[in-house]
């Protein structure tokens, strides 16, 4: 590298490692307003108007990790802003039920909510691919993907017609394949299950001859309890530990084919962030960024520890997938893919980016990755 070229670099390193947070706003940066490379040399007007704001989880109000980390957010946007941004958060069904989140920020009742955008699939199939693809990216492929890639890009085009910019807004780490009231020896024993898995996992489910049903995650440990479905997906230990699914489940398969780092999401009404000032849009895209990270770490570095808790304290049945049942829902996984990109155009663009993306970072993992878990287990 020539003298002023890596002096180049190294100022702009520089510049980036000044950041406030570990995700910086270029993370975020939506075509609502310039970039922060492109504002630096602005000054910073401060009128002191204030904005009030409604948030809509589809979390319920006590909801553990993930309502905690929406609550953060508003605390966040409202530390870094002294104020002048306030936001009121509310839980699945306090204004409106869970799931219908989407639309009521869509249409500006409220102006951010908090979800996985494969709860939306119905509204724009392509929207699930952001947040989950069975036997897909793990956690850190997904970032570089939204980050590094076209991604959020992508993301930010399946919004539109929606009046919404998506914000990724947390991430699960790789999951548990679930709770189950039956055991699963092979792909037989999928048939006629009733299962609570959203999304494309869903649909495999389907495909393997269950039956997959959405509900909202405050609702899975009744519907558990009372039979409604007899299995459902969710986290990880950390978070099922603290929902008491061991209570009402007798076997924990892994891993969690369905959801290997599952993508959360802020969505934010086009109109209310244009009307905000630009060091507020800033912050609140920093108080997500903040939030994505702050939602893994606090789900890895818990669930080892709620793991040993589950399986020794309470001796909950813990086992791996047959590897035959595995691989069929491999097979089940790629057709489902193909019949929705080959029906929906904006499906099959995303998830050629997806894949393409997959295939270029794929290299890479197995001789980095791949190879020191193999080597250090």
């Amino acid at each position: 590298m020539k003298d002023n070229s890596r002096r180049d670099f190294l100022k702009r390193s520089l510049q980036a490692g000044a950041a406030s947070l570990a995700l910086s706003a270029p993370f975020f940066n939506t075509g609502c307003s310039k970039p922060a490379s492109e504002s630096a040399d602005a000054p910073a007007v401060h009128t002191g108007k204030k904005f009030r704001w409604k948030m809509l989880t589809t979390w319920s109000p006590t909801f553990p990790v993930l309502q905690d980390g929406s609550k953060l957010f508003a605390q966040w946007v409202r530390e870094m802003s002294e104020g002048r941004l306030d936001i009121q958060v509310y839980g699945g069904g306090e204004l409106v039920p869970a799931l219908e989140a989407f639309d009521a920020v869509s249409q500006g009742t409220a102006e951010v909510g908090h979800g996985a955008s494969y709860y939306w699939a119905g509204k724009a199939p392509a929207a699930q691919f952001f947040a989950a693809v069975p036997f897909g990216m793990n956690p850190q492929q997904m970032n570089a993907w939204l980050i590094g890639g076209d991604g959020l890009e992508l993301w930010e085009e399946v919004y539109a017609p929606f009046n919404l910019y998506p914000f990724p807004g947390g991430n699960t780490g790789i999951q548990m394949c679930g709770w189950f009231n039956k055991e699963i020896n092979s792909v037989d024993d999928l048939k006629g299950l009733k299962m609570r898995i959203p999304g494309l996992g869903g649909k495999v489910i389907s495909k393997a001859g269950g039956s997959a049903i959405l509900s909202a995650g405050g609702e899975i440990y009744t519907n558990l309890e009372r039979g409604v479905i007899d299995a459902t997906e969710w986290i990880g230990p950390y978070h099922d530990y603290m929902m008491g699914f061991y209570k009402v489940a007798r076997y924990y398969y892994y891993p969690g084919w369905q959801e290997p780092g599952t993508n959360f999401e802020f969505f934010i009404n086009k109109g209310a962030f244009s009307k905000l000032p630009s060091d507020l849009q800033h912050i609140v895209r920093n108080a997500a960024a903040r939030v994505h990270h702050w939602i893994l770490c606090e789900f890895e570095s818990k669930n080892n520890i709620y793991l040993q808790k589950l399986v020794n304290e309470e001796k909950v049945d813990l086992r791996p997938l047959p590897s035959e049942v595995l691989e069929q829902l491999r097979t089940f996984s790629k057709e489902v893919i193909d019949e929705i990109v080959g029906s929906d155009p904006q499906s099959k663009k995303v998830y050629d980016a997806y894949s393409s993306f997959r295939n270029q970072i794929t290299p890479w993992a197995n001789i980095s990755e791949k190879i020191y878990y193999t080597q250090n287990l």
